[in-house]
């Protein structure tokens, strides 16, 4: 049974690397007339779309009243019409976005009739695995589609009837504007992925989005490169300059807006001070939200503060992923930092002050992918910035970094043109000289 399913597997790999070749070729009108051949047929389908997100949810709602599922992942997969609206706008921002495939980022004479270019090409065979968000595999699928890639996606078993359904329709949409077969392929199997994460050969990428459980497992289980995340712990530091009206409304929208999200906050820093005005204005604003507030002892001790819950060390790395915040007093920019830079995921955080001289040392000293002033970390996703959508976030310090657009899937390779040339010419005493000229692009 195992040889069979690795058997399976490794020919689905072995005709994404097949079609990957010839969608290299591919035209950028193509890609676009693809691009929205996808969104029509998702605007055409809303209603089974939805209906299956419905079963979806239902089984889903039992799981969690059992325990057997967080309540996270329910918020995470429901779709309604206006987020399907999204999601196609989504779709159609990524056809109109620049395609970069084939044009040169250097191109530079060495020598007279000797010509260096470097190409943006695609990276080739893509693995996408994700949770509980039927809303991500459209996003992925347009931004493979328009660098160029092939992919293999693999979606959770708590949405498989939403997946399957919005599948069909990319599928759709790609037939009809002839792309090749085996371009893409969506998984339904948990020993596909095992298999899979085994195909050094055929598979050039990993981009896990799930749980921190997940991208552990990728991450250890394979030799495949793998761009993503495993914590998202963001913090929201509130400086002795800050506006404090400000700082409240950024406070509640970077917790409350969406929770579930990976750039929402984990940990508000307050700085002593203005924590004694700030910090029953911020607790009270919260706890309208319906947010479970946890503060360090020493802080409700020092300002008496009433109906919170004690937060302890475990709180610091903790992704609630839920109504749940910590929060600590700090007595300095420069302890903020440190605590980040401890404690924090490297996602996304965000000082509030007045003062730009301040900003300008925590964007300096903070080691994250987002560094944000006076604005909501809510805002670190790949549609906000103008990408269309992101086949994922990473918050390592290699390219790419942060939301992950087009351009974090998109590779080079050097061409190297000329009439003969050998390398004979350029060293000994009479050796040729190079010019080394940049040329326009």
């Amino acid at each position: 049974m195992a040889e069979s399913v690795l058997s399976q597997v490794q020919e689905v790999a072995k005709q994404a690397r097949l079609a990957s070749s010839r969608l290299a070729r591919l035209s950028k009108e193509t890609r676009a007339a693809a691009l929205m051949a996808m969104a029509e047929q998702l605007g055409k389908n809303e209603s089974r779309i939805l209906r299956a997100n419905k079963i979806d949810v239902a089984n889903a709602e039992a799981l969690v009243e059992k325990g057997m599922m967080p309540s996270s992942y329910l918020k995470r997969l429901k779709l309604d019409a206006e987020k399907l609206r999204g999601v196609i706008d989504g779709v159609r921002q990524v056809a109109q976005i620049e395609d970069i495939l084939g044009t040169s980022s250097l191109k530079r004479e060495l020598d007279d009739g000797l010509e260096l270019n470097r190409v943006c090409c695609p990276i080739g065979v893509i693995l996408v695995i994700f949770e509980s968000r039927p809303d991500a595999l459209p996003q992925i699928m347009s931004l493979l589609v328009k660098s160029g890639n092939a992919g293999l996606i693999k979606g959770g078993k708590e949405a498989e009837n939403s997946n399957r359904e919005i599948f069909n329709c990319l599928a759709e949409g790609l037939k009809s504007a002839g792309y090749p077969e085996g371009s893409f392929t969506l998984l339904s199997g948990r020993e596909e992925v095992s298999d899979l994460l085994k195909l050094d050969k055929e598979v050039d990428l990993v981009v896990p989005r799930g749980s921190n459980e997940l991208v552990r497992h990728i991450q250890e289980n394979t030799r495949i490169p793998v761009l993503g995340h495993a914590d998202g712990v963001c913090h929201l530091y509130v400086d002795e300059k800050a506006d404090l009206e400000m700082a409240t409304s950024l406070a509640v929208d970077c917790k409350t807006q969406y929770p579930a999200a990976c750039n929402a906050i984990e940990t508000l820093l307050v700085n002593r001070k203005i924590a004694a005005v700030f910090l029953p204005k911020v607790i009270e604003a919260l706890k309208d939200k319906i947010v479970k507030v946890r503060v360090e002892k020493s802080a409700i001790e020092t300002f008496h503060l009433k109906d919170v819950d004690t937060a302890d060390d475990t709180d610091w790395t903790t992704e609630f992923s839920d109504l749940t915040l910590s929060i600590k007093v700090v007595d300095s920019l420069d302890e903020a930092v440190e605590h980040i830079n401890t404690f924090g995921s490297g996602h996304t955080e965000c000082i509030v002050t007045e003062n730009p001289e301040a900003f300008e040392r925590f964007f300096a000293e903070v080691n994250s992918a987002g560094v944000y002033h006076n604005v909501s970390t809510r805002f670190a996703d790949g549609f906000r910035y103008g990408f269309g959508a992101e086949v994922g976030i990473s918050t390592g310090k290699l390219h790419p970094r942060g939301p992950v657009g087009v351009e974090g899937i998109i590779t080079y390779k050097y061409k190297l043109v000329g009439k003969g040339q050998i390398v004979a010419d350029y060293s000994g005493e009479n050796a040729r000289k190079f010019t080394h000229k940049d040329l326009d692009k």
